[in-house]
């Protein structure tokens, strides 16, 4: 990130959440001021705690600890343990972190080896580890692990991410393994040894809901499985699944990114459109070259839309001769235009659909409300949605209490609103650099609350 970059948050701090020196909730951005000497690549929102990634692979948590979710034992002895200023998790400072995720009170890195970390509740063996204790009936007692530890040591993990009470992995080989209490406790047995999901190959992104999971292979196609109850699954119907089931009507569509939410689903797809850009009388004498730009799918260019390259196509004079007249040229670009599809749950217009239709889609959709901007990411929280534009504007949607939508309004809509980003210049700027606005590059979602990283953007740039 750029040196002018920080992380602010807004909603719910009942928890300490917020990061920011108290337990007050916040209906507009606020900054995270402990947080300002450093600078991060990531930030994670959970249901009562957040976490934030260094550019130099620190990890910093705050928020509710009662579990040892924050990766350190609790500082208070007082029943309610809540820290509401960023700490780093000293356990994990000789090594890099380079993403990490947060459960309902477990949390998952994994740091730039391969080599995955879990801490905080374990009585479902989220953490990976067998629960050692039962009472009478035989049910697991509560078991936290505060201090990270190693976990699925036999795999080289390349993404993590954590359910409500199951974790889920994906290895540098592209394939899902998973581990806990994969749906709600008590309607399957839970697992505390990794265990791989059968008929998922060539992997690229996984995401996981409360208690769903999406997996999106090279080829495009996105999988499904878990609990269905809000149709999170996309398949058409409220059946769980067991194993993986591809998703309907994204077959056709290229996938570029994929989010779950509590109960929700979000995937962002590239479609090309084709424009006429100009035409007009021009004279040609002889063409010598011509040459095509058109938007594909392989190597990126500098500066470019994601997996857009360029062909060139030669027409030499040798070839070509053209006696002097007057033509009409049409020149056609194919413009790559990010869509976002939603589905599962849609209670409180989590999914962006207006506020006349908060019912739930049991297959994608697409978000006809979003089809304007140039989305870029989109983050799914427990009962909200952030969608980012490639310009740094955040548009939220959903349950409004506790200021979780970020624009000063504790209104529950399914209206995308813009979050204002009124924040001051950094400080130490000379006249023209402060000329100018912060612009978001990351932004994430918890259970009620918010967290993105902004950059400042002058006018000169």
């Amino acid at each position: 990130m750029d040196s002018h970059s920080c992380i602010i948050a807004w909603g719910s701090g009942e928890d300490g959440q917020l990061g920011i020196g108290n337990n007050e909730e916040k209906e507009w951005v606020c900054l995270v001021e402990a947080l300002q000497p450093h600078r991060f690549r990531s930030v994670v929102a959970g249901s009562r705690n957040s976490l934030a990634i260094g550019e130099d692979g620190k990890l910093f948590t705050w928020g509710w600890n009662q579990r040892g979710t924050l990766g350190h034992p609790a500082e208070s002895k007082s029943e309610n343990k809540i820290e509401n200023i960023p700490s780093q998790v000293k356990a994990l400072s000789s090594v890099k972190i380079v993403q990490a995720a947060i459960g309902g009170w477990h949390c998952l890195a994994v740091d730039d080896q391969g080599r995955a970390y879990a801490w905080g509740g374990n009585e479902y063996g989220q953490c990976g580890e067998e629960p050692e204790r039962k009472d009478d009936t035989g049910k697991p007692l509560r078991r936290d692990i505060e201090i990270p530890q190693r976990c699925a040591p036999k795999l080289v993990v390349r993404q993590v991410a954590a359910g409500g009470t199951h974790s889920v992995v994906l290895t540098c080989e592209g394939h899902v393994w998973t581990w806990g209490q994969p749906w709600p406790p008590g309607d399957i047995k839970q697992i505390s040894v990794p265990v791989r999901v059968q008929g998922l190959e060539s992997v690229r992104l996984i995401a996981v809901g409360a208690f769903h999971n999406l997996a999106l292979q090279e080829d495009g196609t996105l999988w499904a499985w878990g609990n269905n109850e809000y149709g999170q699954l996309g398949t058409g119907d409220t059946q769980p699944r067991s194993q993986p089931i591809p998703v309907q009507g994204l077959s056709d569509l290229t996938l570029v990114d994929i989010a779950a939410g509590g109960w929700h689903s979000t995937a962002l797809t590239e479609e090309g459109e084709d424009y006429v850009t100009r035409s007009k009388p021009t004279s040609l004498s002889l063409i010598t070259l011509i040459t095509i730009l058109t938007m594909s799918y392989g190597k990126p260019l500098s500066n470019s839309p994601s997996h857009a390259h360029a062909f060139a196509v030669m027409l030499h004079a040798a070839q070509v001769n053209i006696e002097a007249t007057s033509v009409h040229l049409h020149w056609h670009r194919i413009m790559l235009r990010i869509r976002v599809y939603g589905w599962g749950r849609g209670e409180h217009g989590r999914l962006g659909f207006g506020d006349s239709d908060k019912s739930s889609k049991m297959v994608p959709q697409k978000v006809q409300l979003l089809a304007g901007e140039d989305i870029v990411q989109v983050s799914c929280g427990g009962t909200h949605s952030v969608a980012l534009t490639r310009d740094g504007r955040m548009f939220s949607f959903g349950r409004g209490d506790h200021g979780r939508l970020g624009y000063g309004r504790k209104v529950t809509t399914g209206q995308p609103m813009e979050v204002p980003i009124n924040l001051p210049p950094p400080h130490n700027l000379t006249a023209t650099e402060a000329e100018g606005h912060w612009i978001a590059k990351l932004v994430a979602c918890g259970g009620r609350h918010t967290l993105a990283i902004v950059q400042w953007k002058n006018r000169s740039s």
